[in-house]
């Protein structure tokens, strides 16, 4: 027969179990809709030749170019990322929302000449499968006892050194690192999301006030979203068919 403090401890693990669940839920959600965002915004300006125009200029071979506007919004995401920290510390819950919503649109304005230069059906299947891979990542973060945080520590250390190599290679323009690299993110960014997933799970705390709960919801959506996002994109470099 269960004593009172064994139910009272079972009572405890299941409002906690249940507390996380919804949180996660919380963080979940906010990432699905961030890519919903990018995925809109990339679309209208896609359709909307006006609205295009105001970022990209299109030759006669249909290559896309920037304006500086362009060029702007390609280079803003980068900007926001870090500005992100500074907005979780100092902004209310709605600024931290707003930020993130913000950044979603930004990126999609980003990523969009690269998205519709492959073909319709390619984009479909790929993104299908980065959600596969994600799903399947996260889940494992989620569950998995194993301490994750050498392997993150790593990964992070890595993705620098991709970017560094990318930003070289904008000027070297090697096919040949181009796609090394984008075969190096599949892998990092792939791993950073079990990573990630057993962060965000980690600091989870029954404790947490509304607002305090809703921060940390929108900064693990904000990593989840990142991982998402480049996976996809390295994995459409890599077997993505050009239009």
């Amino acid at each position: 027969m269960l004593t009172n403090r064994e139910i009272s401890q079972s009572s405890s693990a299941v409002y906690v179990d249940e507390g996380l669940r919804q949180y996660m839920m919380r963080v979940y959600n906010y990432m699905a809709g961030g890519l919903c965002i990018t995925g809109l915004v990339a679309f209208l300006i896609r359709s909307n030749p006006t609205l295009a125009g105001l970022f990209f200029t299109l030759s006669p071979t249909g290559a896309f170019g920037l304006s500086a506007l362009g060029w702007l919004a390609l280079f803003s995401p980068f900007i926001m990322v870090f500005a992100f920290g500074w907005v979780i510390a100092r902004g209310s819950l709605r600024q931290v929302q707003g930020t993130f919503w913000l950044f979603a649109a930004v990126m999609g304005i980003a990523i969009m000449p690269t998205v519709f230069a492959y073909t319709g059906a390619s984009v479909t299947r790929i993104f299908l499968i980065t959600a596969a891979m994600f799903g399947g990542m996260s889940l494992y973060g989620y569950t998995t006892h194993r301490d994750l945080t050498s392997m993150g520590s790593f990964l992070r250390m890595g993705v620098w050194g991709i970017i560094i190599a990318m930003l070289v290679n904008f000027f070297l323009k090697s096919p040949g690192l181009y796609y090394a690299l984008s075969f190096l993110s599949v892998i990092a960014f792939t791993g950073l999301t079990a990573y990630d997933t057993q962060t965000i799970r980690n600091i989870y705390a029954e404790s947490d006030t509304a607002d305090s709960a809703g921060r940390k919801a929108v900064a693990g959506a904000l990593s989840l979203y990142m991982d998402f996002i480049n996976i996809f994109l390295a994995l459409l470099n890599l077997f993505g068919d050009r239009r």
